[in-house]
């Protein structure tokens, strides 16, 4: 299986909206489960058929750039007119006071989505994008608190907070940072199997909620040595 290359586009976010996801796709990757199986078993077969995946942190230059939380700087892995070509982008959510991208980031965006390829945001993320028209037409959805504004300012976009995120085509979009986490765990859950969601998230100690923010998409808790606990909270 060749690497799956994501890329991330490089802003004033808030961190955990895009160092989330990667963390969860990292750790369903097959270089995270043998560094893993280093100390505890993982199951050969998950060991066969986890993921590569290559991260790229895309910043317009390579300047680093100072996060809208947490104090963090962030040095990008590359300048965007270097970027390969990405198997998934990742849009996380800047502040609503911001401007728009610059224009080379802008265009990356709407060549991503133009390729089919898939693209994922998250909280105001999907203003982001909106930003780029590539929203237009499309279902979406944004951070709850954020609703109203978003709505307001990109009337084109059919906006909706029903649900925890929304899929149109190859556009994914999430609403708070961690339903994004939400979002990109039912993603590797589809594409790779539940097995390879459970070792992920176990590597995180973190519980995944479905679509509606329910606590029903692993079947059983487990344990950080991926025992299952004997009380049992979710349907089979």
């Amino acid at each position: 299986m060749a690497p799956i290359h994501v890329g991330a586009l490089l802003f004033d976010y808030q961190t955990i909206d895009v160092i989330g996801p990667c963390d969860l796709l990292n750790s369903a990757s097959k270089m995270l489960m043998e560094g893993i199986n280093r100390y505890t078993p993982v199951d050969p077969e998950l060991l066969a058929k986890a993921p590569d995946f290559v991260f790229h942190h895309i910043g317009e230059t390579l300047e680093p750039v100072r996060q809208l939380t947490s104090c963090v700087t962030i040095v990008p892995t590359i300048a965007v007119d270097d970027v390969p070509e990405l198997d998934i982008l990742l849009v996380g959510g800047d502040s609503p006071a911001r401007s728009n991208l610059p224009p080379k980031l802008q265009d990356l965006v709407r060549r991503h989505a133009a390729s089919g390829k898939l693209l994922f945001t998250t909280c105001t993320g999907s203003a982001v994008v909106a930003a780029t028209g590539v929203l237009d037409g499309r279902k979406a959805t944004v951070n709850n608190l954020e609703y109203n504004w978003v709505k307001k300012k990109y009337p084109n976009v059919q906006w909706t907070k029903e649900k925890k995120w929304i899929i149109d085509g190859n556009i994914w979009t999430g609403s708070g940072a961690v339903a994004g986490m939400d979002m990109v765990a039912h993603w590797i859950k589809e594409t790779f199997g539940l097995d390879i969601l459970i070792q992920a998230a176990l590597s995180l100690d973190f519980e995944p909620r479905d679509v509606d923010g329910l606590f029903n998409v692993l079947p059983q808790r487990y344990d950080l040595t991926g025992n299952k606990i004997s009380t049992h909270v979710f349907p089979e």
